[in-house]
């Protein structure tokens, strides 16, 4: 039933199209997003699935070669990826899907394929079709993540009753002490705060250069939001938040100026945040996980948690052929 061939240039329109009006699709499946990374950073691998002639599904991936194997993966420039589907889709449906995928990869010398799958909270109509059948597959965990997740309130006053005492006592007084919250456009400012405290913190650096963090800005001006706390003018902490669709924000950086801690601008920046996502219609807030290597960062969660965030998975799967 299903015919799959290789994603090519000239399926882009077509591919964001789709994607657009899909059941699943995020901003991390787009072309125009995954196009940002230089063209020899990944060997892009994506695959187009056709049903009757008509576009049914697509699959961003990459091909990576681990200790001399050959792994299809879901495309690396991507927080999250998989099949994007259609609202309307059955069983039967995915059951063969997931074995046109396998024959696929056998077909082409893949001797694995890895997935990371998004929440399905990130979906319109929930479904567990597609994961189900590539169990039946055999596909394994190969790890497990944990987001936190925010169910966003009709109203910002109900929203802000689920916060912690300690919270709300920490947005006071960082309203008390003058900080003020902005959408702004200075990545300069905000990427020496993050790139400096993730140095501080884990010795690392950010995943995206402050040239691409720009440039996806650039491209997606409405997806793209960065909101920062500033005091006496300084911004000296920030969130950028992508749009993952249209109920679902993701804040893919958060960082402040540990100079600052004291001020609580944090917990500020996301009491603004909440009331611009909830007039905008959005309803649920990712904070991004927490955990490494399968080890929750317990205070990291806990500072989640203290929004009224819970827990889901954000899962990677895997199959060796």
């Amino acid at each position: 039933m299903f015919e799959i061939y290789r994603f090519n240039k000239e399926d882009e329109i077509l591919w964001d199209e789709f994607v657009s009006k899909s059941n699943n699709g995020t901003l991390f499946h787009l072309r125009s997003f995954l196009n940002y990374h230089p063209n020899n950073r990944f060997v892009d691998h994506s695959l187009m699935i056709l049903k009757k002639g008509k576009l049914f599904s697509v699959f961003p991936a990459a091909e990576i070669i681990y200790g001399n194997k050959l792994y299809l993966i879901s495309h690396p420039g991507a927080s999250v990826g998989s099949f994007v589907l259609p609202e309307k889709f059955a069983i039967a449906e995915s059951m063969e899907l997931a074995q046109s995928l396998v024959d696929y990869s056998k077909k082409n010398g893949f001797h694995a394929i890895r997935i990371t799958l998004p929440p399905n909270l990130y979906q319109k109509r929930i479904s567990n079709y597609m994961e189900f059948s590539l169990f039946k597959q055999k596909f394994e965990y190969f790890k497990r993540d944990i987001t936190s997740i925010l169910f966003l309130e009709n109203s910002h006053s109900l929203t802000v009753n689920k916060f912690r005492d300690s919270h709300k006592r920490a947005v006071r007084k960082s309203m008390d002490s003058g900080v003020v919250i902005e959408q702004s456009n200075d990545y300069d400012s905000f990427y020496n705060i993050l790139k400096e405290n993730l140095k501080i913190r884990h010795n690392v650096n950010p995943t995206h250069s402050l040239k691409e963090l720009k440039l996806i800005s650039s491209i997606f001006p409405k997806k793209c939001k960065l909101f920062g706390a500033f005091l006496k003018g300084e911004m000296i902490a920030g969130v950028v938040n992508f749009i993952v669709n249209d109920h679902v924000i993701l804040a893919f950086y958060i960082s402040h100026n540990e100079k600052y801690s004291n001020y609580r601008s944090v917990n500020l920046l996301f009491y603004h945040i909440f009331n611009w996502a909830i007039e905008k219609k959005y309803t649920i807030y990712d904070f991004g996980t927490f955990t490494v290597n399968n080890e929750p960062n317990m205070g990291l969660g806990r500072f989640k948690e203290n929004f009224g965030a819970s827990g889901i998975f954000r899962d990677t799967i895997q199959l060796v052929i």
